[in-house]
């Protein structure tokens, strides 16, 4: 029963956790940047959520302003990124410096607890399931819709614009498109996205904490690995990708989820995912180089016969 719980809590973390890996992708595959502003956009989600529940305001209010500050963050990411010219993972690294003072200023402590306060899971109490099990279905309810415009939005001529950056920046702006202005909007909405799930994360868990965001950015590079290498041989169709970004985040969570009821102590989760997204991004590598050397050998295997 307890091992049912468990991945049960997993699906949960899995579903809220997703949207800010379906971010991150957008950055990290489609723009071909490594933002680092992630920790910093995830816990200002959590932190505006936050405050807006202790004042009484709407949980959807909450998520909504939450959405609209990560927004805020990737304009200042891109701002510093496109009109000042500053290396994209150094943009990344001064925004998320920043951002860790700005949620100390909004949340006016470094810890909020959300007791008493109404979130997006309250109606629980009216059909008769548990906290976690709401969580699940309100997780899955907006990662649909928020797959459903993404592939919409990446399907205009916009968003076409700037998945073509992030594969050939110079064809694109030989043809006439402001590769600026594409970064931008692509940093602006991955960090909306993160922040959303921040918002939906602290509602869930409880509680908003400055240093909630810490480690996000490898967590989502881990829920994009393991999406991609299950989803290699499938098409590579656009809603194929979102979709594959979405499992990998469940997976991650109930891999930590087994491995925890294993035995595993929670002070390790940090360090067994660095080396999972390590060994996932090295093993396409030397696989590709193994077959090389396959193709390599083979070849000249066939000239010694000719030359025989």
């Amino acid at each position: 029963m307890t091992f049912i719980l468990a991945l049960q809590g997993a699906l949960n973390q899995g579903v809220l956790w997703c949207i800010m890996a379906l971010g991150v992708y957008i950055t990290f595959r489609l723009l071909d940047i490594a933002d680092l502003t992630v920790d910093g956009s995830f816990a200002t989600g959590g932190a505006v959520a936050a405050v807006i529940l202790v004042h009484g305001g709407n949980p959807v209010i909450a998520i909504l302003a939450a959405l609209l500050a990560g927004c805020v963050a990737g304009f200042v990411t891109g701002f510093l990124l496109t009109k000042c010219h500053i290396p994209a993972i150094l943009a990344g690294i001064l925004s998320q410096i920043g951002l860790y003072s700005v949620n100390l200023r909004i949340m006016g402590k470094s810890n909020i607890p959300l007791l008493g306060t109404k979130s997006l899971y309250d109606w629980h109490y009216d059909v008769g399931i548990s906290t976690t099990q709401a969580s699940i279905v309100v997780g899955i309810l907006v990662t649909v819709l928020v797959v459903a415009l993404l592939y919409w939005f990446f399907g205009t001529e916009i968003g076409n614009a700037i998945r073509a950056t992030g594969n050939n920046e110079n064809m694109v702006r030989a043809v006439g498109v402001n590769t600026d202005m594409t970064k931008m909007i692509g940093t602006i909405l991955s960090n909306g996205l993160i922040a959303l799930s921040g918002g939906l994360v602290a509602q869930q868990q409880g509680y908003a904490d400055v240093k909630m965001g810490i480690g996000a950015i490898v967590i989502g590079l881990a829920s994009i690995v393991i999406g991609e290498t299950i989803f290699a041989k499938v098409s590579r169709n656009f809603i194929v990708r979102l979709f594959s970004i979405v499992v990998g985040s469940v997976i991650y969570r109930f891999v930590i989820a087994i491995v925890l009821q294993m035995g595993l102590s929670t002070d390790d989760l940090k360090l067994l995912t660095a080396i999972v997204v390590a060994i996932a991004l090295a093993v396409p590598y030397f696989l590709a180089r193994n077959r090389q050397l396959a193709t390599y050998k083979r070849l000249t295997s066939e000239v010694d016969k000719k030359n025989a």
